[in-house]
């Protein structure tokens, strides 16, 4: 048999260790992770390897040669130009490919028995056989659900939070037979997950999953490289390790030719390589890993760094769970704390300091006694990810400081490749300083900036429309917390951008190795003037050009002060709406009134000055009581409290009551579809039923998408025959005004639709159908989410069950159960709706208590 060995990755997450060097020859136990593979393919007895190469791909070549000092034969396909992907650069070597053949990336550390895989996927008589293993965490694997017979029913490439529909999970481990290379195209960029595997599936081709036992794991970032080391130490895998142990079972192998010191004191487990010299009283904690012609100096502590060859450490020197790659010298006194890593080729000077999490990159040179608290060149940390379920959030001045954002910006202005921003935020000073170090990270990478300064989200999107420009970047402080601040990335239409740019603008920041620009070619800043007339115009366009679909009839706008409209019985009504606006002292650019004001509606403005801080929950809820007082002292016909910059609102009807959550997506969605026959709503996942109740009423159609906003968004934007978009946080689209939420917009419709029915707020609410929907929370941790899922999925598959988002059940007519992933919480949402209190009651209680005891057992 044959195998392929994927080895083209550059491995940018492991940055600053693969600046040089491709990630395959990245040493793990002072061998190449490729090395490891060849020795695992060889054990097997599969001995004719095929290498694919793409990044640096002489340095693979340079140190296997045809293989033969290592028991194998070995052969190789450069990849030329672009990267065709994990199935397109095993297109390109089919020919060489008649029998059955294994496919196995090579930056992974496994001790799988690949002997028994094959033997399953001759059994299955199978296509395809997709190596599976189960891990706590399932977010950056692809997950895989297959039925009884292990034959696949469903995956997803690195799910979201919400998409963990099991802990079983895609090793990039492939057996293969020739023809299923038939489907790929020669010379295309294609995935065996994403374009290979799914066209197998849909071809109904037989495709199997084999879950293996052993030791698997993808070393994808920095923590994972230093854990692999830890658990080849602690024999957790089966690998070859060089040298020898002091004596059997101690756990301690020390390489030839090595000197020590009859002083040093060595703990278990370690691993000290060939031809070092350790002097007196050094001491080496457990779990440290020592490359080949190392000099550590007397009294140097080393306690679970991993430091690569041709090193040397000073006198004194203090290594603290860090990683020091090749060609390094570390001066005396010199201190490296937990999760630095310092790239080839440097030198840190006596006494130096660095801090945890810092990254030096190669050929640097660092003072003696500096402090170094930020990386070298750009990044103060490389997280896993930088994007939450929305934008980039983080504490204020500690997570998101304004060289992260000068750095986060660069790395977008990159990865969009020059063009025109827009840059937005709210009114609070830690905005206005993060605001401005993105302008600058713009700036340096050659965009042209447009500052908008201070300005509603959801005028700053329409603004984003009419300018060409590449994207919307907004800055504001988050309402749940105001401790945290976060940053969102806008396209050019205003839609938040897509997870696969998310991605890019991840890879670009990791890199931490975009150019800046040249003096003469730094962008530069306008400061628009007429953001708010743009689209105050446009709104009254929109309002004066409204025609409801039932009976095609218009409004009819008169300047002033007047309001005439005509009811949906043909009557010509002069009634003048009296409003409550609040602006919960939170809320920039009060434009509303003046919004209503042009179209004859009369406004009462609350709260419209801005505190120093943010207001707090407890403040909004008193805030939003005293709207509800005020709108029953004034008669008013209803009030609205504006949030999240614009975007966000909640409803009082004319008898005070207050109108949130599900009861207010719902009476949102009644109003706006009444008039709107035959039109789609897109809500997520966890809506309640009502809203298809509603929407039968109204002959619409309801399409739901995963509990995100930016799914929401994306959704809308994606059909024309959309009237509304939104969900119970009161966020809402129209998506013939703009694809984005817009609160100010969405108070102008309830209005209009309103007026034209006939109807109050209150009776809207009324007439609703019965709303029998409840949640409960229950803390999951991270490691146990994908566990849960699966075994929810395995339990319930007789049952009717959807995994759209989380796992929704069917558990009787009309009942549904859906249990959700919180994505930044250890939390797991569980949803209840029906048309039965006393059951739906039942349902919650029910699988609130099965998630406890899966958890436990």
């Amino acid at each position: 048999m044959k195998a392929v060995i994927m080895a083209g990755g550059s491995g940018t997450r492991l940055r600053p260790l693969t600046s040089h060097l491709p990630k395959p020859m990245v040493p793990v136990a002072n061998k190449p992770m490729a090395e490891h593979i060849v020795s695992l393919l060889r054990k097997h007895s599969i001995k004719d390897i095929i290498f694919t190469l793409f990044y640096l791909p002489q340095a693979i070549e340079d140190y296997f040669g045809d293989g033969s000092d290592f028991g194998v034969n070995i052969r190789y396909s450069r990849e030329h130009g672009k990267p065709l992907g994990t199935a397109g650069c095993v297109k390109a070597v089919s020919d060489e490919l008649d029998q059955t053949f294994l496919v196995i990336s090579g930056d992974c550390l496994t001790d799988i028995d690949l002997q028994k895989a094959i033997a399953f996927h001759k059994e299955k008589k199978s296509k395809a056989t997709i190596v599976l293993k189960r891990v706590e965490n399932p977010l950056e694997y692809g997950v895989v659900i297959t039925d009884n017979d292990s034959r696949i029913q469903r995956f997803v490439e690195k799910p979201g939070p919400s998409e963990i529909f099991s802990d079983t999970v895609n090793t990039g481990i492939y057996i293969l037979e020739p023809e299923v290379m038939l489907y790929v195209i020669l010379g295309k960029e294609q995935d065996f997950s994403n374009d290979l595997f799914p066209l197998l599936m849909l071809r109904n081709e037989p495709i199997y999953g084999y879950v293996a036992d052993g030791y698997w794991c993808d070393i994808g970032n920095l923590q994972v490289y230093r854990q692999a080391h830890q658990d080849v130490l602690e024999q957790k895998v089966e690998v070859e390790i060089d040298g020898k142990e002091t004596e059997p079972g101690s756990r301690i192998w020390i390489g030839e030719s090595t000197q020590i010191d009859p002083q040093v004191k060595i703990e278990a487990p370690s691993l000290i390589g060939k031809h070092c010299r350790i002097g007196r009283s050094a001491h080496i904690e457990a779990n440290t890993t020592i490359g080949d012609n190392v000099v550590i100096q007397e009294k140097a502590s080393l306690k679970q760094p991993v430091v690569w060859s041709n090193n040397f450490i000073g006198s004194e020197v203090s290594l603290r769970a860090c990683i020091v790659a090749n060609n390094t010298t570390i001066h005396r006194s010199a201190e490296i704390l937990e999760g630095a890593v310092v790239g080839a080729h440097t030198s840190i000077g006596q006494e130096a300091f660095i801090a945890p999490e810092v990254k030096i990159w190669p050929n640097k040179s660092v003072d003696a006694g500096a402090r170094v608290t930020s990386s070298l060149v750009w990044g103060t940390r490389a997280p896993r990810t930088l994007f939450a379920a929305r934008g980039v959030v983080g504490l204020s001045n500690i997570e998101i400081t304004p060289e992260f954002a000068v750095s986060l910006a660069a790395a977008y202005g990159a990865t969009i490749q020059g063009g025109t921003v827009l840059v937005g935020r709210d009114h609070w000073g830690v905005s206005r300083m993060i605001s401005r170090a993105i302008v600058s990270g713009l700036l340096s990478v050659g965009v042209e900036v447009q500052n908008l300064e201070a300005m509603p989200l959801p005028l700053a999107r329409f603004y984003v429309k009419t300018q060409r420009a590449k994207g919307l970047i907004h800055t504001r402080v988050s309402q749940r917390d105001a401790n945290k601040i976060a940053i969102e990335f806008f396209d050019s239409q205003g839609i938040s951008v897509t997870k696969a740019m998310e991605r890019k603008i991840e890879g670009t920041y990791f890199k931490n190795d975009f150019a800046r620009s040249q003096p003469n070619d730094i962008g530069i800043i306008t400061y628009p003037s007429r953001v708010r007339e743009y689209y105050i115009d446009e709104y009254l366009n929109h309002i004066k050009g409204q025609e409801f679909e039932k009976d095609k009839v218009s409004f009819c706008v008169v300047p002033g002060s007047t309001y005439t409209r005509m009811t949906k019985e043909g009557v010509m009504t002069n009634q003048s709406p009296k409003v409550v606006i609040d602006y919960a002292m939170a809320e920039t650019g009060v434009i509303l009134p003046e919004l209503l004001g042009r179209i004859g509606i009369e406004s009462v403005v609350l709260n419209a000055s801005i505190k120093d801080v943010p207001p707090r929950q407890d403040e909004r809820i008193a805030m939003r009581k005293q709207l509800a007082d005020v709108v029953k002292a004034l008669n008013a016909d209803l009030g609205v409290q504006i949030g999240r910059n614009g975007e966000q609102m909640t409803l009082v009807d004319e008898t005070g009551q207050i109108i949130r959550g599900e009861l207010l997506l719902a009476v949102i969605s009644d109003i706006v579809l009444r008039d709107k026959p035959g039109r789609s709503i897109v809500v997520p996942v966890n809506a309640s039923s009502i809203i298809e109740r509603i929407a039968k009423r109204h002959n619409c159609k309801v399409v739901r998408c995963k509990a995100s906003e930016t799914e929401i968004g994306s959704t809308t934007a994606k059909l024309p025959e959309a009237a509304l978009g939104g969900s119970a946080n009161g966020c809402f689209i129209f998506p013939e005004f703009q694809n984005g939420y817009d609160a100010l917009f969405a108070t102008g419709q309830v209005l209009e639709h309103l007026t034209y029915q006939g109807r109050t707020l209150h009776q809207a609410c009324e007439e609703l159908p019965p709303l029998i929907y409840q949640v409960d929370s229950v803390h999951c941790p991270w490691e146990r989410k994908g566990r849960l899922m699966r075994l929810l999925v395995e339990k319930h598959h007789d049952r009717p069950m959807e995994l759209l988002d989380g796992v929704k059940i069917q558990t009787r007519p009309e009942h549904w159960i859906l249990i959700l992933p919180d994505p930044v919480e250890p939390l797991v949402h569980v949803y209840a709706d029906g048309t039965d209190l006393q059951h739906t009651s039942a349902d919650l209680n029910e699988y609130t208590q099965l998630i406890r005891y899966l958890q436990q057992n």
